[in-house]
């Protein structure tokens, strides 16, 4: 599986890659982001993946979260996908900010014209998946899931719709409930149809009501989030786990939706995750 480099820095010993590949399953050029920890040196580490929100890229979380010094302590491997498709030339894909380019919601499009190239899910749970595990030192059989925003609901919904590929799993400021909020129905109804039976299958408070279950969940939520009122629903996320899904959910007084809060605890999530995969 080919992949360009585009750039590569020493970064607390180990290395921060940026690349690119042709892509089988989307059918366009996709970029990735992967931290290899000094670790690697001696032979596969753990990897968690993280997936970024809505109009971030592959570069985003890499410069802003504040992950690598962490991870190279605990020997964790970062990888970080872009978001979505990009230069598709599907008529309107970069009108709305919340929906096309950098909105891919880490699902399958299946309604004309999304389903030909915006297939996220499968992208990240199979292709680049395997992808770094034959050309980085990966150990492919502890792997972690974790996100923010959009991305929380991808980590969310991936770990709960495939338990068998993560060991671990967390979010910052999810969509926890995407069927009852502005955008969630805006991407169900624009990438799946108007059939909300298929929506279910992607919102992460329907699959554990229907039964759907993953590793302890870590999620923390800003109080002063710009969209906590009507976009994410961690109340309701929390309810329906009381029934068999194991979730911490922690609520930060002060605390907004951006990489200022999630850099502050960055640190608890891959302590969180390095107790799962290092076990």
């Amino acid at each position: 599986m080919p992949f360009e480099t585009l750039s590569q820095h020493l970064c607390f010993g180990g290395r921060q890659g940026f690349y690119r590949h042709q892509s089988r399953e989307i059918g366009l050029p996709m970029r990735f982001s992967v931290f290899v920890p000094p670790q690697a040196a001696d032979g596969p580490v753990p990897v968690l993946f993280y997936l970024a929100g809505l109009t971030c890229t592959e570069e985003t979380f890499p410069i802003k979260a504040g992950a690598q010094r962490l991870a190279a302590e605990l020997g964790l491997m970062l990888v970080a996908p872009d978001t979505s498709p990009r230069d598709a030339r599907i008529p309107g894909e970069a009108d709305a900010w919340d929906f096309g380019v950098g909105a891919g919601f880490y699902l399958d499009a299946t309604r004309e014209p999304w389903s030909r190239h915006w297939r996220m899910e499968s992208y990240i749970t199979g292709e680049l998946r395997q992808l770094i595990g034959l050309r980085f030192p990966a150990d492919l059989k502890r792997c972690g899931i974790f996100g923010h925003s959009m991305g929380g609901h991808g980590a969310l919904t991936l770990a709960l719709r495939h338990p068998d590929l993560y060991r671990s799993v967390s979010a910052f400021a999810p969509i926890a409930a995407p069927s009852r909020c502005p955008w969630g129905e805006k991407a169900f109804s624009g990438y799946l149809g108007t059939d909300r039976a298929m929506w279910r299958e992607h919102d992460a408070c329907a699959l554990v009501e229907d039964g759907r279950r993953c590793p302890p969940i870590l999620i923390d939520q800003g109080m002063a989030d710009q969209f906590l009122a009507t976009q994410l629903n961690p109340d309701r996320f929390e309810w329906v786990c009381c029934d068999g899904q194991p979730l911490t959910l922690r609520l930060h007084e002060g605390y907004d939706h951006g990489y200022y809060f999630i850099s502050t605890f960055m640190a608890d999530h891959l302590a969180h995750h390095a107790q799962f995969l290092k076990a």
